[in-house]
Order: structure tokens, then C-alpha cells, then sequence
């Protein structure tokens, strides 16, 4: 199966090995350094006369690579001092090593000791466990040294140590990091250092040529290029951040990496990849750069990220529920449930509202929406365009901040004891009385459904133990009122369920025989 890994790495030891190239071997291969012979003479003046010109349409990346590589980095972090058995760890104000330690730690993963003269040190070797190396890139976005990379590249470090492109090596601080959009901030004591240019994801189209650079295995300024794949792309567990789809060639190591436009402006982090091995398999995503740097300027400001909240439970709108909220095509988040005292509660949205765009930005689907709405600073208002009964309208939402802790699947309901009888639609259905929607956190109305049998609800999808609460926008008050309304309904229908303390909206056509 694929999974999502971060493009980090985790050294054990770095062992260099020598390879040699060999060119030329066997007859006929158009490589061999040297013929003897007139058609030597005539095939040397034939190159010299002609010389090979690039294809037409192919970009080359050398001239952007020498304007962008100085404000590249390579990040190092080691366990905190604590976790560490070097007898000569500093515990002086910050555990900040000595240039001596910092000299010899380099020398024993890297190889990057003193050349000539006085004690060459140890030679290196496996670190023991719990002293392995993280790997990483950045890059440069101050002249006084302020770097970004990624959270997971400094995770849990202790010393974190910069490589600049020139070989300095600087112990870093970190100014802060943000797990929901894997963003950190470094700062090296330095001045007047080369930085990148920021640029606009936004105006990046899709199949535009990209250029990476990072630090894969270990190996710096390691350049590597392709395009766009895709934009808004969501993963698993990052619904803030609507990644950059590329099929530049990204490693282990190249995480936290600037990924660039032809015009040498950094879009976007390099983050991620899909891979089954762990290594490069075609697919890769970058945060984007509005994004990271927003996230940047927050947490150099106040050392935290705020985002924006509005307090909906949402889906997908597919093709079937589509027909039944009158679209011409799946669009839009369907509010499947609103917060209690949340902004979405106060500005009046409700269950069955259809979000078609926020802010000024079309929701093409649910995983749209989250990114929109964290972008937005609490205290600010958002116009919010929905669909409702048919109809389309917008209501303005004041957004609040989101709250620490947020249980999106409520809390944990008791087993109602069912009191089963038979219905249409394939569904043996029971009306919930007081005590039983007290126990499910419901205020009015619902239908429980305690058994499956083939027909409508089964093609529908439902489920023994699922609650009806609404057909679209409209309360389901008990198993009678359900069944008129499903006969008397022209056309498929979206049942609002409530499942496993989650709420979800499954499309059913009563009349499908």
C-alpha cells in the first residue's frame, strides 16, 4: 500500500564511497575517446563543424540555479544534549557547543574536520543509538538570518546546525514551529546573507516548469526539476494546507527545500512524498509559499499560529446528491452539522446548506474549505455564498479563532435499546423518544434505523444503529413523518445521519424500484 512520508532523513552514518566512471567501452558505441585513422580526421571535423543545440522548448535551469543556490541550505539536528553520551557535552547557558565540540561532532558524521595539521580526530563512525542525525533543507528569507524549513526536520532536536552554501557552519535557534502546517523558523547569527525571492502559488499554473533544490541523502545543492501536477491537492491529517502536486524528483533530505519558479521566485516548501519505499516514486507536494510564510510571520510575531474557525461539519457533494439539491454537477462543502455557539451557529447556517465559495473563493469540494477558513483572521468577517432549499444566498460569518481542542466526533453515545417494526424502503425504523435523544446529544426529532433489508435505504447506504435526522434542511420528527415524506418525494433525496457521533448526508431515490 502507498503511504504519504515525509521527505526527511535519518543517518545512521554517512559512508563516502569512490566511484569510477568508465566511458568509451566497446566498439561502435559513439563514446570512445580516441580513433586513429582518416575517418578519425573526418569525423573530428565533422563535431567541430556542427555543434549540438539544445531542443527547442526545454528550459535550462543553469542561470537560475547560480542566481538561487547561495540562499539554500542543509540543516543537521541531534538529539538534545541530554539524550547525548558525548563526554564533553557543554552545559553551559543553552547547551550551545563549543566551536571545538561543534568542529568535532561535524568531523564525526560529516568528514568536515580541520584539513592538515593537529589531531585529525576520531575517525568517523555509526553513531550510537539515539544520537542518529536528522537531514534537511532550507532556505534564506532575511539578510539576518532567518531560515525556513520544515517541522518535522527539527522535531525533538536539540542543536540544530546550518550549513550555508558558502561552508559556514552555524548552530541555529528556532524561533518556532507549527504542526498543522509543518512550518518552522530558524535564526543564525549572521548578517548580510543572500535570500531567496518570494513568489505567488497562486499564479502558478498548472504544468509550469519547477526547480528543487535540497540536500537528498545528504548530498547539498542537489538540483532537480519537472512540474506542476496539480494544485489543492489534500492529504491525510494537513486539511490546512492545500499542497502543491509536482513530479519533481524529491528525497529523503530534500525536506524543508525551496521549490522554484523559471523566474527563480520560491512557490512552495518541499515537504512530502508518495511513496511505498520511502524514497521517490513519482509523486511529490510542496506547502505553498503563501501559506509557509504566513505561518513564518506569525510565529516570528507571537511564536504561534492562529487560524480562522467557523465550527461545520462537512462533506463531499457527489454525483447523486448532487440531483437531489438541484446542482448541475457535484460542487461545494455540504454542512452535514453546525457547532453549538460556534460563528457558523451565530450567522445562522444550518444543516443542508450547500457552501459554494467563502471569502470570494468557489468551494469546488469539502476539502476547499478548511484551508479558506484558516487563512481568514479571527475578529474578520467572510461573505459565505450557500445553496439552501434551492436557492442560493450569502450570509456574512464573523470568524472566531480556532479553539485548542476540538472533539469533531463529539462525544460518546450510549446504546439506545431499539423497539423495532417494519417499514417501506427496505427499513425497520423507531422513533426516539425524549430519554433516547437525551442520550444521543439531540434536541428534537430523529429516527433510528434498527434493521437493513434490500431496497431503497440499502442502495442508499444506510446502516442498522444510523439516526435520520432531516431530509435536506428539513427535521425528521419520527419514523411516520419520515415515510410520508420519503413516498410523497419526486426524485432522489439527501437523508442527513446521524453515525458513529459523526454526521454525514447519503443520497436516496424512494422511487427506485
Amino acid at each position: 500500500m502507498m503511504r504519504i512520508v515525509p521527505a526527511r532523513l535519518t543517518v545512521l552514518g554517512l559512508l563516502v564511497c569512490s566511484t569510477v566512471l568508465i566511458a568509451g567501452c566497446g566498439d561502435g558505441d559513439g563514446t570512445t575517446a580516441a580513433k586513429s585513422g582518416p575517418s578519425a580526421t573526418a569525423d573530428a571535423g565533422h563535431a567541430s563543424a556542427k555543434p549540438a543545440q539544445p531542443i527547442a522548448g526545454l528550459p535550462d535551469f543553469s542561470g537560475l540555479v547560480r542566481e538561487v543556490s547561495p540562499a539554500v541550505v542543509n540543516i543537521s539536528a541531534t538529539p538534545p544534549v541530554e539524550d547525548r553520551s558525548h563526554p564533553n557535552a557543554d552545559s553551559g547557558p543553552g547547551n550551545r557547543p563549543s566551536d571545538g565540540q561543534l568542529r568535532d561532532w561535524l568531523h564525526r558524521f560529516f568528514g568536515d574536520g580541520p584539513q592538515g595539521g593537529g589531531d585529525p580526530g576520531p575517525t568517523p563512525q555509526m553513531p550510537d543509538d539515539g544520537q542518529h542525525v536528522s537531514l534537511g533543507s532550507g532556505f534564506i528569507i532575511s539578510s539576518d538570518g532567518y531560515i525556513l524549513t520544515n517541522r518535522h526536520v527539527i522535531a525533538g532536536a536539540g542543536q540544530v546546525v546550518v550549513k550555508l552554501n558558502d561552508r559556514r557552519q552555524l548552530v541555529a535557534k528556532v524561533v518556532g514551529a507549527d504542526a498543522d502546517s509543518d512550518v518552522a523558523v530558524l535564526k543564525v547569527d549572521a548578517k548580510n546573507l543572500p535570500t531567496v525571492k518570494i513568489g505567488d502559488p497562486n499564479r502558478l499554473p498548472v504544468g509550469a516548469w519547477v526547480v528543487a533544490i535540497g540536500s537528498p541523502f545528504g548530498f547539498e545543492t542537489s538540483v532537480t526539476a519537472g512540474i506542476v501536477s496539480a494544485k489543492q491537492r489534500s492529504l491525510a491529517d494537513d486539511q490546512y494546507v492545500p499542497f502543491l502536486q509536482t513530479d519533481v524528483a524529491i528525497n529523503p533530505g530534500n525536506s524543508g527545500g525551496p521549490l522554484f519558479n523559471l523566474a527563480g521566485e520560491v512557490v512552495g516548501i518541499n515537504s512530502q512524498i508518495y511513496s511505498q519505499t520511502g524514497g521517490y516514486q513519482g509523486l511529490s507536494f510542496a506547502i505553498p509559499i503563501d501559506i509557509a510564510m504566513n505561518a513564518a510571520r506569525q510565529l516570528r510575531e507571537k511564536g504561534h499560529v492562529t487560524r480562522g474557525w467557523l465550527g461545520v461539519q462537512i462533506q463531499d457533494v457527489d454525483r447523486k446528491l448532487a440531483q437531489s439539491f438541484k446542482l448541475n454537477r457535484p460542487e461545494g462543502a455540504l454542512v452535514a452539522q453546525v457547532l453549538k455557539n460556534s460563528p457558523a451557529a451565530a450567522a445562522g447556517l444550518t444543516a443542508g446548506d450547500v457552501i459554494l465559495a467563502f471569502n470570494g473563493h468557489a468551494v469546488d469540494s469539502a476539502t476547499d474549505l478548511p484551508p479558506l477558513v484558516g487563512a481568514v483572521a479571527p475578529g474578520q468577517e467572510a461573505p459565505v455564498k450557500i445553496l439552501r432549499d434551492g436557492s442560493r444566498q450569502t450570509i456574512n460569518v464573523k470568524i472566531e479563532a480556532l479553539p485548542a481542542h476540538i472533539d469533531s466526533r463529539g462525544s460518546r453515545f450510549g446504546q439506545v435499546i431499539p423497539k423495532p417494526r417494519k417499514k417501506p424502503f427496505g427499513l425497520t425504523l423507531e422513533s426516539l423518544d425524549t430519554r433516547a435523544r437525551h442520550a444521543l446529544g439531540l434536541e428534537r426529532g430523529g429516527v433510528k434505523v434498527t434493521a437493513v433489508a434490500p431496497g431503497a435505504g440499502a442502495r442508499a447506504g444506510l446502516r442498522p444503529g444510523d439516526v435520520v435526522l432531516a431530509i435536506g434542511s428539513k427535521h425528521i420528527e419520527d419514523a411516520g413523518t419520515l415515510v410520508d415524506t420519503l413516498k410523497n418525494t419526486d426524485g432522489p433525496v439527501a437523508l442527513l445521519v446521524l453515525r458513529d457521533s459523526r454526521r454525514l448526508y447519503l443520497p436516496m431515490d424512494p422511487g427506485r424500484k
